[in-house]
């Protein structure tokens, strides 16, 4: 494990806003996340308390919240150079980096401490795991070293409805499988048409991410490989018969705008941020893929059981 980063900030501010600490939370990734882990307590057989299972979706969202600031924490150095990320509480002074971690640190404890008492221990063993992933596996070990962090990193942000699922059933099957394997899948795509219009940010603060170290032309390469495999994952629930027509169809259908925007990212062969527009379209289509797709599995075992 390599040690902890030398933080420059500028000088710690006397009260940080409400704001500041919620901030740390991460909250459009937390979005996301709280998103997919309801959809799989919803999309899950049998049946769970609504204040268990409200309980439960808190406790996932805690704990992204808690990932996302100990990231935040570990990685101040770099946010710090990066023009997107300059502006964060810890970077900017407005945080000292103890009273964040601390945060951070009681967060996630409790949560994983809640679930367990709250709900089952399997869904807290998953949370625990969730957690360390994201925290040592990709903030500690992989960002800073290889060009493949997002790809095996990916990992961490696939448990949410995995955990949801566990919730209500106190076991993982075939169909939580599926779903993460999709996020996982889903990841490189989404997050490399972003790096690939921030590039400079990410060379500036000397991230490997893969349009820095391979180019642009190689990261639209990989986007394009990685995009059939992302739909044919995604349509596996219903050829197994594990959801029926509603999520079926909205898969293929969204299945095929994701590869035509694929296909547009890989043509394009700007350097300009500027003229990146496939990049953005299929960063921005990316997110609602994710949550139209997951809301259509709820909608299915709601409507078609």
């Amino acid at each position: 494990m390599s040690s902890v980063p030398a933080v420059s900030v500028p000088p710690i501010s006397d009260f940080a806003d409400w704001r500041d600490y919620f901030a740390l939370l991460k909250p459009r990734v937390m979005t996301l996340v709280v998103f997919t882990g309801l959809c799989g307590l919803l999309a899950a057989p049998g049946h769970i308390h609504p204040v268990i299972g409200f309980t439960a979706v808190l406790c996932i969202a805690v704990a992204a919240g808690a990932s996302g600031a100990l990231n935040m924490w570990y990685e101040a150095d770099l946010d710090a150079r990066m023009k997107r990320t300059a502006n964060r509480p810890i970077p900017a002074g407005r945080i000292d980096p103890a009273a964040a971690f601390g945060f951070a640190v009681s967060l996630a404890v409790g949560a994983v401490v809640v679930m367990a008492l709250a709900v089952n221990f399997a869904s807290a063993a998953l949370l625990t795991v969730s957690i360390l992933f994201y925290v040592f596996v990709y903030t500690v070990w992989l960002k800073r070293r290889t060009p493949q962090n997002i790809v095996i990193g990916g990992a961490a942000g696939a448990f949410p409805p995995v955990i949801g699922w566990a919730a209500v059933t106190g076991d993982v099957t075939a169909l939580p499988v599926l779903l993460f394997a999709l996020i996982f899948l889903w990841t490189p795509p989404h997050f490399w048409s972003l790096a690939l219009f921030v590039r400079g940010d990410y060379a500036n603060a000397g991230v490997p991410m893969l349009p820095v170290t391979h180019g642009e032309r190689a990261t639209r390469i990989q986007i394009l490989a990685y995009t059939p495999l992302l739909v044919a994952v995604s349509l596996l629930p219903w050829a197994m018969r594990l959801t029926g027509a509603i999520y079926g169809l909205t898969a293929a259908a969204l299945g095929a705008v994701f590869m035509a925007l694929a296909v547009a990212v890989f043509r394009n062969d700007a350097t300009d941020p500027a003229a990146m527009r496939p990049e953005r379209r299929l960063f921005a289509f990316s997110v609602l893929y994710l949550f139209v797709l997951f809301g259509a599995l709820v909608a299915d075992r709601w409507l078609l059981g």
